[in-house]
């Protein structure tokens, strides 16, 4: 195994594990959990997602039932994944519009949809109870261009999948869970291994990999709506 390949594999552990802390913890800030989380869990982290998958997140439905139509179109319609995802020399070609149909197909087939569309689903629905719909549109709609962007500048020209948004989520999620730790009580001391999100995020990015610039964005755009969010533990939405 090659220096990058550790690299990556070392990042994408960070991102999993850390990210699933995150989850609990957003989860809490949103009214869903009892206080300040002690672990991430399979317990803690399935309820969770279960409250808030039963506040019927309706972006996170909509992106889920767009992206599982699209599942099964391009196996429907084998060419739909070559007419929509990443290709070399696209923005050359002013195919730009390449870099928002590129979150539309999975260009790695069934495996990636497998891990893609349960992430989606679960991330979406516990972003959406801490930054509302339009918000966690607006996050994985700009995380997930802006990654297929530099993708197509360079970096992956070839490819496609919504991983890198479902990452923007992720990365929003670190950040405002991070800033407003004291709602929950919490301290520094208890959250600063969120800062390892952003840190995966920069270290993916020298490794040109897309998923670092979703992260990224993400992170910056928590940080620009952290100043609007506020955590209520009373089960409602943060921000509606």
């Amino acid at each position: 195994m090659s220096p990058h390949e550790i690299g990556l594999y070392a990042s994408a552990a960070v991102v999993v594990s850390v990210g699933l802390r995150a989850l609990v913890l957003a989860g809490a800030a949103a009214g869903q959990g009892a206080g300040a989380p002690a672990g991430a869990g399979p317990g803690e982290v399935l309820a969770v997602v279960r409250a808030a998958l039963a506040r019927r997140p309706r972006a996170t439905l909509a992106l889920f039932a767009l992206m599982a139509v699209m599942a099964v179109l391009q196996y429907a319609v084998p060419t739909l994944v070559d007419d929509l995802m990443r290709q070399p020399g696209a923005l050359s070609d002013g195919q730009w519009w390449r870099a928002g149909t590129a979150l539309l197909v999975q260009s790695s087939g069934i495996a990636q949809i497998a891990m893609n569309l349960p992430a989606l689903l679960v991330v979406g629905a516990v972003a959406e109870s801490v930054l509302g719909w339009w918000r966690t549109l607006a996050v994985f709609l700009a995380s997930g261009v802006l990654a297929h962007v530099v993708s197509l500048a360079g970096w992956s020209p070839r490819g496609g999948g919504d991983s890198v948004a479902v990452c923007g989520l992720l990365g929003a999620l670190a950040v405002i869970c991070l800033l407003r730790g004291s709602a929950l009580g919490l301290t520094f001391k208890g959250t600063w291994y969120l800062l390892l999100i952003p840190a995966a995020g920069l270290f993916l990015c020298v490794l040109r990999n897309n998923h670092g610039a979703g992260l990224v964005a993400g992170c910056l755009l928590g940080l620009a709506l952290a100043t609007g969010t506020r955590a209520r533990p009373t089960g409602r939405p943060a921000v509606a």
